[in-house]
């Protein structure tokens, strides 16, 4: 053990002189990991140290369970020890790896590495479904992990009952004079606090600054790797416009805690202020911090508006608040562990370029915890895909739908093809922002998925990931529709059970797709359109019910399903923490039962939707509404009898009041709102004022404030126009169908 002790100081000490971090992967039984990693961090004399999992944790420490990652996220500890044998979830990994400070060290207590693929991982129950057990997971993930630990620069591996290994040569990406740790960079008198200590920070906090002091709508996104300061810029800029000239901030987030971080940086610079748990004063001037919903629940007189970890929030709230507050700044992690910031931004840049009148970018590249080629940052991205880019723009310059090839993969051969895997998987963080390591390991390893690829040349294109759902039998069918039971993993059997109330929908076997992306570089080439096609065609072969999807709807997206052959048959009430939006659910049927429950479906959304946008949908856009009412379809013939028709024509010339009216009005639009060719007779005012205010009966101010017309005066002039149009472009014909 003396020797094992020494050799632990030796390569902590070969890392700090460069202000490199470095691992340790203690391989064996669990007893004989903890011990060794307690004997490690003794010897190597660090004090600060997270431990992860459900051992106790050692002298100078805290613990967490793997839950509970993200909420250390912004932290700093000399060294990070993550218990394998508590499961090894990708993203508590990487979130808790970013904690090791330049000249720390990363502990990673595993099974012997030969048998840790096999081992019953409890993040095994996470990956499952209903009915396979957790032995059904594949260890795919596994393997890749260990032949990267196997492989990795600055990592070293005790293995019990082996040899101690030597210690390797300085890495590679290393070699060259030593990378001491940024000196910070003051402003001020010597003495006061720490500044800037990066040029890249510097160069953020000004940008900040200017959005208060420039031109309005001059947003800035700040966006970097973990550990490069861009929460400290956005607190060291709060702290100096607090103390120069604003009165008050907002900052916003995931939570209270995510943007702890800022708030020390701006608390360390403002000694003299009163300071809470989500506030800092400094006389009348204050910072605050306000959770997204809240935010754009009141309208906030704020100075600026301060967005963290902005990746992780709806991109419809992220919009919203863009509209609303002119002087506002946001930040972004480009290779985060809860979700990338490269899709992020990629998206989000659309709406800043429709929504503002110039906007910047600022990105932080030097990091600030561990200093530049630090081998374990390399490391975690390489092993966690973090840095996964899709196929270069270049290369696919002659895509068309006709000239790819489309496959369903092996993967085995996937998980083993670091280019393949790696184009597939960048592809996806570049779609879904949300995409987080995690989902490497569920995609590889979960029993019901199946991974399609779109080639062209070689390079992913495309790729749909497919889970197959369903087949119970008539007793679980029963107690799911009556929710005594949720089975993981069914969404949309469940969902058409338990909410729409189609109790034989669990007993139809079906696919879902998880997920589907193009390359953003052929988009509208009809290479998604090809990818459907094919997975429908599979799952035909297959002999399923059907092929389903489920989403956070927008119009863009519905088009695109309608366009499959795929019809809505639910939209979620309320708003999906993830997306921000409605979930769509909607389907293709493949056989004949499938083709029943569609129709069942589509029926009971066809005769709520009517109520449901008066209700619980009242704030969904009414555009959207209005794409649901078409595709949803017009039902039985509207009972409008001569007596509607001349109150209708009594209030379209001003004889009438509206709420004389209401009965007519409200048939006359909905039998006009359910046909796209009528509806195109209406002007966009029109459209969103009478879907505001009779189907989704918002009051005569928000209806004025949204449609931009004079208080109730001017939203009755234009329902009077609207109504007047319709009822001179009724033929006699068409007035005696509506009232057959």
């Amino acid at each position: 053990m003396r020797k094992l002790a020494e050799l632990a100081a030796e390569w902590v000490g070969s890392g700090r002189s460069r202000h490199h971090r470095r691992g340790l992967v203690l391989a064996g039984t669990r007893p004989w990991t903890r011990e060794t990693a307690r004997l490690v961090i003794h010897a190597a004399g660090l004090e600060r140290v997270l431990w992860v999992g459900d051992d106790p944790a050692g002298e100078g420490g805290w613990r967490i369970s793997v839950e509970q990652a993200p909420s250390v996220l912004g932290q700093e500890a000399e060294a990070v020890v993550y218990d394998a044998y508590s499961g090894f979830d990708p993203d508590a990994f990487g979130a808790t790896s970013g904690l090791v400070v330049g000249g720390g060290l990363l502990v990673l207590q595993t099974p012997p590495l030969a048998q840790w693929p096999r081992y019953p991982d409890p993040q095994r129950e996470r990956i499952t479904v209903y009915p396979y057990p957790p032995c059904a997971v594949g260890d795919r993930f596994l393997r890749r992990l260990v032949g990267r630990l196997r492989h990795a620069e600055g990592l070293l591996i005790v293995a019990e009952g082996e040899a101690l290994p030597q210690p390797p040569a300085t890495p590679s990406h290393a070699v060259g004079p030593a990378s001491p740790r940024p000196v910070p960079r003051r402003q001020g008198p010597a003495g006061a606090p720490p500044r800037c200590r990066t040029d890249d920070q510097a160069r953020a906090v000004e940008a900040l600054i200017k959005v208060v002091t420039g031109q309005r709508r001059r947003p800035v996104v700040l966006e970097s790797d973990r550990g490069r300061g861009k929460s400290a810029a956005m607190g060291m800029a709060a702290a100096r416009l607090l103390r120069e000239r604003v009165d008050h901030i907002v900052v916003t987030g995931p939570s209270l805690a995510a943007v702890g971080p800022l708030f020390a940086h701006a608390r360390d610079l403002l000694p003299e202020a009163h300071v809470t748990r989500a506030a800092i004063r400094l006389g009348a001037r204050r910072m605050e911090y306000l959770a997204p919903d809240q935010l754009l629940r009141t309208r906030v007189a704020a100075d600026l508006v301060l967005v963290d970890e902005a990746a992780t929030l709806p991109a419809p709230l992220l919009e919203q608040m863009l509209r609303r507050y002119p002087r506002i700044a946001f930040a972004t992690t480009v290779h985060g562990y809860e979700g990338t910031g490269r899709g992020f931004t990629l998206r989000f840049a659309r709406v800043l370029d429709r929504h503002t009148r110039g906007w910047r970018r600022v990105s932080l590249e030097t990091p600030i915890r561990w200093a530049p080629a630090d081998p374990i940052e390399s490391f975690v991205f390489q092993a966690l895909l973090l840095d996964a880019s899709p196929a270069p723009d270049r290369a696919l310059s002659g895509v068309a739908a006709g000239n790819c090839v489309v496959e369903r993969l092996d993967r085995d051969r996937l998980a083993a093809d670091e280019t393949l895997l790696a184009e597939l998987f960048g592809l996806l963080v570049l779609a879904h922002y949300r995409t987080r390591p995690y989902d490497l390991r569920h995609l590889l390893d979960g029993p019901n998925m199946a991974v399609y690829a779109m080639r062209h040349e070689g390079h992913v294109v495309g790729t749909a990931l497919v889970a197959r759902e369903g087949g119970f039998d008539a007793g679980l069918a029963q107690a799911i529709a009556q929710g005594r039971t949720r089975p993981h993993g069914h969404l949309i059997p469940e969902t058409l059970a338990a909410h729409v109330g189609l109790t034989d929908a669990p007993r139809l076997q079906g696919a879902r797709v998880v997920r589907i992306a193009i390359h953003p570089a052929v988009q509208g080439r009809g290479l998604g359109g090809r990818l459907l096609r094919h997975v429908v065609e599979a799952g035909r072969r297959e002999g399923l019910d059907y092929v389903g999807s489920s989403f956070g709807a927008t119009g863009e997206l519905l088009r695109f399903w309608g366009r499959a052959g795929f019809t809505t048959l639910r939209l979620s009430v309320r708003r999906g923490a993830t997306s921000g939006a409605h979930s769509a659910l909607v389907l293709c049927p493949l056989s004949e039962s499938g083709a029943g429950l569609g129709s069942q479906a589509r029926e009971r959304f066809r005769e709520a939707l009517p109520f449901l946008l008066a209700d619980p949908l009242r704030d969904l856009d009414p555009e959207l509404g209005l794409q649901l009412l078409h595709q949803a379809g017009r039902g039985p013939a509207i009972a409008l009898d001569r007596q509607d028709w001349l109150d209708l024509i009594a209030f379209a010339h001003g004889q009438r009041i509206y709420e004389a009216c209401l009965a007519p009005i409200f048939k006359l639009v909905m039998w006009v709102l359910t046909d796209p060719a009528w509806t195109g007779r209406l002007g966009p005012a029109e459209r969103v004022t009478l879907m505001r205010k009779v189907v989704q009966r918002h009051g005569w101010p928000e209806v004025a404030q949204a449609t931009g017309v004079s208080g109730r005066a001017g939203v009755v002039a234009v329902l009077r126009d609207a109504v007047r149009g319709l009822t001179e472009g009724l033929a006699e014909p068409e007035l005696g169908r509506l009232s057959e």
